[in-house]
């Protein structure tokens, strides 16, 4: 274990993760706090996060682009469901619009955060990806925005005699360059986005590709690009389209989130018929695409332009529905005694978390268990001062929460300068209140993790919320400083904060 090598001056934000979260909170304090200084610390050697560690075939967002995008940076492209590297190349975009990229720190993976209530400061200890050298990096507020997917290693369950297989066995997450499938008999294990996108892009060289799931999940198949697009387009500049389609994807995907959850056989049965009308005729749709669960239990797939119905269709994809006995050299034995005949597998079993990107958090010297706290506004947790999060939404587009929680993280900041504070956290209250997990979702990787997780109280500020319009109320217009959130001078002056 190295000593600490480098320490830095105090910035007033650190920032850790500069992926669609971490870039946006960036851009927001430029435009909102431009005398703050900040720095973003980013383990991986590059900007995008999700969208630069992912390089499976056809990786593509599963949210239109208007709602995914930043409010304040309209997305131009004709697709409303974007592969991974037009996204990557928006976000920097963005941090070059916003001279953010000179403040990102990259190769720098965060070990430990320390608060001290004496100074009113973090020390945020980094070790450099390659060396090993230790840095400490002084704060007064923490914005973690690395979400809460574990960048090590994706979710892989253990197969039975997997070691009997010839072929390689792939995990999307760790996508070899170098794999040449071409006119390769391919099995994908899974149901969810993953494993829907894979299909298709796979099909495109291999010789078949088989889709192996346990159970089925709702698909739905999306435009590659917003019909409504082509009417707008000569009448309106892009900012106008942006805010016009956002505006308009942001509606409904409430109303069908809202319709889903008080009429799941309607939207079961709006669901079916899409297949029917997609799929080949006489296909079983009962067999593989008839859920267990209702709409929205679970996140629901979207394919821009139907395109797995379509390879579905013409036979260079298909899928068995049914639990996998074991592995033998040439594929996979079902429990029915059917066999998927495969000459490499793809395990898109999903993903685990982890949570605040697995560093160790300490206030006043004793250890932070993030399950002992309570979530406030979506976005901070109780008595672990001057510390923020990013979480979005789960049944919309993840970026609409944090644009949200961006936009009240800078309120909160100048309420605070105004009023000459510099130590903030949130209060539980003086009353018993029930508790229950931060994510109320049936995905196997939230199931998996909710030990792990802080919790969510009974009401608002405690609980988490997924109604866009409602937030957009709270966190832009509504008061910022409630009862709820304790607020102290700092002991000591401010030191002159690194540019």
């Amino acid at each position: 274990m190295r000593t600490t090598d480098l320490q830095y001056e105090v910035t007033d934000v650190v920032i850790f993760g500069a992926g669609l979260s971490g870039i946006g909170c960036a851009a927001y304090l430029h435009r909102k706090l431009p005398g703050k200084s900040y720095q973003i610390l980013e383990m991986r050697d590059d900007l995008g996060g999700t969208w630069d560690l992912f390089r499976y075939p056809g990786i593509r967002s599963d949210s239109d682009l208007y709602t995914f995008s930043y409010e304040f940076k309209p997305w131009k492209s004709d697709k409303s469901i974007a592969p991974a590297e037009e996204i990557k190349s928006y976000i920097a975009e963005t941090a070059d619009e916003y001279d953010v990229r000179e403040r990102i720190r990259f190769g720098r993976k965060v070990i430990a955060c320390d608060w001290s209530s004496e100074e009113a400061l973090w020390t945020v200890t980094t070790e450099r990806t390659g060396t090993g050298e230790r840095e400490t990096w002084r704060a007064r507020w923490i914005f973690s925005a690395t979400g809460y997917y574990d960048y090590d290693q994706g979710y892989r369950p253990e197969f039975a005699q997997e070691g009997s297989f010839d072929g390689p066995i792939i995990h999307p997450q760790s996508w070899p360059d170098d794999l040449d499938y071409t006119d390769k008999r391919i099995a994908v294990i899974g149901s969810g986005a993953t494993a829907v996108t894979l299909l298709p892009a796979l099909s495109e060289k291999a010789a078949h590709v088989t889709q192996v799931q346990r159970t089925p999940t709702y698909v739905l198949p999306l435009p590659t690009q917003d019909p409504w697009l082509r009417w707008l387009r000569p009448f309106l500049s892009a900012d106008r389209i942006h805010r016009t389609l956002r505006t308009k994807n942001i509606m409904r995907q409430s109303v069908f989130w809202r319709i889903s959850r008080r009429f799941p056989n309607w939207m079961r049965n709006f669901v079916r018929k899409l297949n029917v009308k997609y799929l080949p005729e006489d296909y079983p749709i009962d067999t593989h695409f008839n859920p267990p669960y209702d709409p929205w239990d679970q996140r629901l797939c979207f394919v821009p332009g139907a395109d797995l119905f379509k390879r579905l269709e013409d036979g260079s994809c298909s899928i068995v529905t049914g639990k996998i006995a074991r592995f033998d050299e040439s594929g996979i034995a079902m429990e029915d005694g059917s066999h998927v005949d495969a000459d490499i597998i793809v395990t898109a079993t999903g993903l685990n978390l982890k949570l605040m990107g697995g560093a160790e958090y300490a206030v006043d010297g004793k250890a932070v268990h993030w399950p002992d706290h309570l979530i406030y506004k979506g976005m901070m947790l109780d008595n672990i001062p001057n510390f923020a999060f990013s979480i979005g939404y789960t049944n919309s587009s993840w970026t609409l929460k944090v644009g949200l929680l961006c936009e009240y993280f800078c309120r909160l900041l100048a309420e605070m300068d105004e009023r000459g504070m510099g130590i903030c956290y949130p209060e539980r209250p003086d009353r018993q209140m029930k508790t229950r997990p931060l994510l109320d979702f049936q995905a196997g990787y939230v199931q998996r993790s909710i030990d792990i997780l802080p919790r969510q109280g009974d009401t608002y500020p405690w609980e988490m919320t997924f109604n866009y319009r409602e937030d957009a109320k709270m966190m832009k217009r509504g008061a910022v400083i409630g009862p709820e959130l304790h607020l102290e001078p700092s002991p000591a002056p401010f030191s002159d904060a690194a540019q």
